[in-house]
């Protein structure tokens, strides 16, 4: 069921809490919800498949909500899909492309990784990364067909909005059979650690139910789940590694500067639902931020906290003070050299980074920065005091780069104006 009634007076309890920030989109009863997520440290799982070689920010939603319900002393299982990973959900564009089994399970790893400081594996409540290999691996496939596939009516299977959208352009068996692949998940986990909850995006929601009813079929209960929503922009795009512009959480994807710039930049319209959904900060600490967000806008204060906070869990404190120094250095409020050449250079790629084989003068790398579109409109910047080198107004069209001007032996940092910048790498 949706849950669109409004939370109580009080939300002092995890599950009130979830409600207030608009963590509960569907449920499979709110006051069996509420009795687990209020209730004694119970186990709970959440899943991802492993079809890319990194989580996104799309996933940051599951990652984040694993951790509330940690702190507030549940004991997380995070599933890494070996085997489903091998399958793929199905699409409602076409089938999935099935990676071999050997770049699955670099992938796992690398994710498996990448989850781990988001929980504790100390104490009472222990995270635990489990693998559904594990358990469907040495499944026959007679006693998948017997004890899993018996339990799923194809009449309701056919139902799924994504099936019923496939089925003019044809869906292979293998996709049709994911879903009872995950409901296994369920089961698994119950049997083996006590499992009573499931929970993921809302676009999980056929898959996790079946699950769910697969479980209680089997005997095994009471289990209940809840969905996130997915978390999309103000223009109605969702967060995801198909739309292009996937921002991952592993650095060597997606820069820590990158990452920070990504929040930074995030819509006014959007940012005080993406605190609620993401931030650690109480109920007052970010009501009191709304509200001056929208009396000083301008000043992108909800913005910055989101990315400052955001960045740290996902890359730490130090990668975190290299991205505001960065920040701050390139439209000179700090040293530019201070920076690390991995963080300078992915600043500058962001703004745009242009390599060189040899340094015309500084007209010159004004026009090929693309910060005028020719020379004498660079001359005229410069005569107006408009333009800089590292920081350095530049005071002469004569100008030319000295060896030492170049930072970490290769780069230059251009600027037009307070706010225009643009990167020169160059080639060695």
């Amino acid at each position: 069921m949706t849950d669109t009634s409004p939370p109580p007076p009080g939300r002092d309890t995890l599950f009130d809490d979830l409600r207030w920030r608009g963590l509960i989109q569907d449920s499979t009863g709110l006051d069996e919800l509420r009795a687990l997520l209020d209730g004694p440290g119970m186990t709970f799982y959440v899943g991802f498949d492993p079809t890319a070689p990194s989580l996104h920010v799309g996933n940051l939603m599951q990652v984040v909500t694993a951790r509330r319900l940690q702190l507030a002393g549940h004991r997380p299982l995070l599933l890494v899909g070996g085997a489903t990973g091998q399958i793929g959900d199905p699409k409602e564009s076409a089938e999935r492309v099935l990676n071999p089994p050997e770049v699955v399970a670099g992938w796992l790893a690398r994710i498996r990784d990448q989850l781990a400081p988001f929980v504790s594996y100390q104490g009472a409540n222990a995270a635990r990364l489990v693998n559904n290999l594990d358990w469907t691996g040495e499944m026959s496939v007679v006693e998948f067909l017997r004890d899993v596939g018996k339990h799923f009516p194809v009449n309701r299977m056919l139902a799924r909005e994504v099936i019923r959208a496939r089925l003019e352009s044809g869906v292979s068996f293998t996709e049709f059979s994911y879903q009872l692949l995950q409901a296994n998940d369920f089961f698994e986990l119950h049997r083996r650690h006590g499992c009573r909850l499931q929970f993921g995006g809302s676009d999980q929601w056929g898959n996790i139910t079946a699950g769910v009813d697969y479980t209680r079929r089997r005997g095994a209960g009471p289990v209940e789940a809840f969905t996130t929503p997915l978390v999309t922009r103000s223009d109605g795009m969702k967060f995801g590694k198909t739309e292009g512009e996937a921002i991952w959480l592993d650095s060597e994807l997606t820069s820590p500067y990158a990452f920070y710039q990504f929040w930074v930049n995030a819509d006014d319209r959007d940012v005080a639902r993406y605190l609620r959904y993401f931030s650690f900060r109480s109920r007052a600490e970010l009501e009191a931020l709304e509200k001056e967000a929208a009396e000083r806008p301008a000043a992108r204060v909800a913005q910055r906290a989101l990315a400052e906070e955001l960045t740290t869990l996902v890359h730490g404190e130090r990668e975190m003070a290299q991205v505001v120094a960065a920040s701050q250095a390139l439209f000179g409020r700090g040293s530019l050299g201070e920076l690390s050449p991995a963080v300078l250079r992915a600043a500058l790629t962001e703004a745009g980074l242009v390599h060189l084989d040899e340094l015309p003068d500084v007209v010159g790398l004004l026009k090929e920065s693309g910060l005028v579109p020719s020379n004498k409109e660079a001359r005229r910047v410069i005569a107006e005091g408009g333009a800089y080198l590292n920081n350095n107004r530049v005071m002469s069209a004569e100008a030319v780069v000295a060896p030492d001007d170049l930072l970490h032996g290769r780069y230059l940092v251009l600027r037009r104006g307070k706010r225009s910048f643009a990167g020169i790498e160059l080639r060695r």
